[in-house]
């Protein structure tokens, strides 16, 4: 009979369960990213605004200052949006490694159970040997109990 473990099912689960987590990690990594991606656009526009400052008209440098701050208030708008999502991320991999160690325990207590499965057979399986072992004996015994009687029979043909 082949090992079957009893909480298979309970396994089934708690993998799937760890495979989900792994995708809900996975979009929040990707919502970091892509806030670092705009974090980086952001500080790309701003150095390009000073950039074109620099070389721009005298009459345009209030209205440069006016899109400079706009951009440095959405910079510190972008970068609470990533620590938000960073967050949101280590919470979700703290979970996810919540959910590996659950599935690590039950795959460790299956493993010690189909041990101790195998080791009931082969527990059984040299007991069978035994039984066999001693069925062989005693047949072999009788037989050489039959083989005596029967050389002593000859025997008292012989003298008699």
């Amino acid at each position: 009979m082949p090992f079957r473990y009893r909480l298979q099912k309970v396994l089934d689960f708690r993998i799937r369960k760890k495979e989900e987590q792994l995708l809900v990690v996975q979009k929040a990594q990707q919502a970091v990213f892509i806030a670092e991606e705009n974090i980086r656009k952001n500080n790309e526009e701003i150095r390009q605004t000073q950039i074109n400052m620099r070389q721009a008209n005298p009459l345009m440098y209030e209205t440069y200052d006016r899109y400079l701050i706009y951009l440095w208030e959405k910079a510190e708008q972008l970068e609470q949006i990533r620590a938000e999502a960073q967050k949101v991320l280590d919470a979700e991999k703290a979970k996810l490694v919540k959910l590996e160690q659950a599935v690590k325990v039950l795959e460790k207590h299956k493993e010690k159970s189909r041990e101790a499965y195998l080791e009931e057979e082969k527990k059984a399986e040299l007991k069978g040997y035994s039984e066999l072992g001693v069925q062989r004996f005693f047949r072999q015994s009788q037989e050489r109990q039959e083989e005596e009687e029967e050389i002593l029979k000859q025997l008292e043909q012989l003298e008699g």
